[in-house]
């Protein structure tokens, strides 16, 4: 309710700045993140997550408030995606309110302070408890970006609760040609050399839009890597039916508008792997029964990040609380047993 009555003068505000005023707030209220054991904990990748429900990558790029956001309820936080040397990303404006659609659209293009300073702040966070996935990606004038990957896998990987390894953002031109087989193929092969064993799981997160050549041959490749779980999915280059007079730019939409297409490249994953492979659900999920439908189509974690710029910093504990009624309501004990159900 409170957010609700200051939501009208931040949307005011450029939707970047006001970013920084959200990560300027959260950096005053660190608060201590859930225990795991409650009846929502869920095992993934050997991690025992208290919720399902993370922040997804992107919110916290440089890894500034991971343990407030850990604070407001969620079971993880995904920060990044974090680059080898700091880059500005893509010129201003390049961060869009659909607020007729409950969208997104951003053409970032990886901006972040470089890793040495990502990886100064999450050492100075050493022992603390809660989950912090660590998203890595490639500079854009990078003459080999899967030398970036590997050099950030050195640097991270002991730093990670796990790392996320990020080839499907499509503001960097590119980049999602890595999701190609032998491309993607020969990238993994980089970053688990390079990962240190033992050493933290590695995820991948993959785009909406691919065909179902590449979402077999991604599958067969994470299983034969044996990846500790596909990110499913980033933000899409596709455009369905928008009110917005932003529906025109560039960028990755997130949001509402992606949760159908979200929910379908999830199922069609989750038939690919044969449940084999954990999936963590991402796109268009702002409610207990967005995240609900998520797991019971096949996901193991959910993330969320478009819908608190529109339902505010409480929807972590609107959704859990949400989640343990449906979870009752249905009949299951666990998360785990809900996975897939569909």
């Amino acid at each position: 309710m409170l957010y609700s009555l200051f939501r009208p003068a931040l949307f005011r505000i450029d939707p970047e700045r006001a970013h920084g005023l959200a990560l300027a707030g959260l950096r005053l209220m660190p608060r201590r993140p859930a225990r795991p054991g409650g009846p929502l904990a869920v095992e993934v990748a050997g991690l025992s997550f208290p919720n399902p429900l993370g922040m997804a990558a992107g919110f916290d790029k440089d890894a500034e408030v991971p343990d407030a956001l850990l604070g407001l309820g969620f079971g993880f936080a995904e920060v990044g995606s974090i680059t080898p040397l700091p880059q500005p990303g893509n010129p201003r404006p390049r961060l869009f309110r659909l607020a007729e659609d409950c969208a997104v659209i951003n053409r970032m293009g990886f901006n972040n302070g470089g890793g040495a300073h990502a990886a100064e702040r999450l050492r100075a966070r050493a022992g603390k408890p809660g989950i912090v996935g660590i998203n890595i990606g490639a500079n854009k004038d990078s003459p080999d970006r899967v030398a970036d990957y590997a050099t950030m896998t050195r640097l991270m990987a002991p730093l990670a609760s796990y790392l996320a390894v990020n080839i499907s953002s499509p503001n960097t031109p590119g980049l999602r040609a890595l999701q190609d087989e032998g491309a993607l193929t020969a990238l993994l092969d980089a970053v688990i050399e390079a990962r240190e064993s033992p050493g933290p799981p590695i995820f991948l997160k993959v785009a909406p839009d691919l065909e179902p050549a590449d979402i077999d041959a991604i599958a067969r490749i994470a299983i034969d890597k044996r990846l500790g779980a596909l990110i499913v999915s980033n933000t899409t280059i596709s455009r369905p039916s928008l009110r917005s007079v932003h529906a025109g730019e560039a960028g990755g939409l997130s949001g509402a508008p992606l949760r159908d297409l979200a929910q379908q490249r999830l199922r069609d994953f989750r038939q690919a792997t044969g449940g084999a492979l954990p999936l963590v659900g991402v796109g268009g999920i702002a409610t207990a029964e967005d995240a609900w439908a998520r797991i019971r189509a096949g996901a193991s974690l959910v993330q969320l990040y478009s819908a608190m710029v529109y339902e505010g910093p409480g929807i972590a504990r609107r959704i859990t609380r949400g989640l343990e009624d449906l979870m009752r309501r249905d009949g299951f004990a666990s998360v785990a047993e809900a996975v897939g159900s569909e």
